[in-house]
């Protein structure tokens, strides 16, 4: 039995993918890949799997994403499968690289939170004038 753990993050969401033998299943949140909506997320999920071609087809994947919105965890679920494939197979890392680095290294920016006392966004302080 041959598993593999990875784990993903973007802003504030977390995803954890585990890769085991099987047959092509991927599983987001107990929920098929082609039953997540919307189309844009699950493109932008079944990314690394493309790449990945023949390997994808003889793994199982199951991924639990938890926090952030559903773009950041469309995100994070990307970097835990990528992650997960290149361990199984390292000849994928460089494809994976070559194509966009965010496979397999976490974008780490963060939103800024507001400053007190304040409204609005922020950076966002009153206007002045001199005049």
């Amino acid at each position: 039995m041959n598993l593999v753990h990875a784990s993903g993050t973007r802003k504030k969401a977390i995803a954890r993918a585990t890769l085991r033998p099987g047959n092509g299943v991927v599983r987001v949140n107990s929920m098929l890949l082609q039953n997540v909506m919307p189309a844009m997320y699950r493109t932008r999920i079944e990314e690394p799997l493309i790449l990945a071609g023949p390997v994808a087809a003889t793994v199982d994947i199951k991924v639990n994403t938890t926090g952030g919105g559903k773009a950041g965890m469309a995100d994070a679920a990307r970097l835990a499968i990528a992650k997960c494939l290149s361990q199984f197979d390292t000849k994928l890392q460089k494809i994976f690289l070559d194509y966009d680095r965010t496979l397999l290294v976490a974008d780490v920016r963060q939103k800024e939170p507001s400053k007190p006392n304040r409204h609005g966004k922020a950076r966002a302080k009153r206007q002045k004038s001199y005049r």
